[in-house]
């Protein structure tokens, strides 16, 4: 997973994450990684349109965004 991070901050690629909310919802994001740390990443959510953190225990899965299109 932080290789995708590293990446992610690095060459400004999006990643789609599902994530676990506060709510325990289960939410799908677009988002490019701007700070990483062991229990945080903080992220540019392409959906908000802002800065986001995010808990890094509530990731569920977080791949390139492109990468979904040849799941199917």
């Amino acid at each position: 997973m932080d290789g995708l991070f590293i990446r992610s901050i690095e060459q400004h690629i999006p990643l789609e994450m599902i994530y676990l909310n506060k709510n325990q919802e289960i939410t799908q994001r677009k988002l490019i990684i701007k700070e990483v740390n062991d229990q945080y990443i903080r992220a540019y959510c392409l959906l908000r349109k802002q800065i986001r953190t995010f808990k890094r225990e509530n990731i569920l899965s977080i791949m390139p965004e492109n990468h979904s299109k040849y799941l199917h």
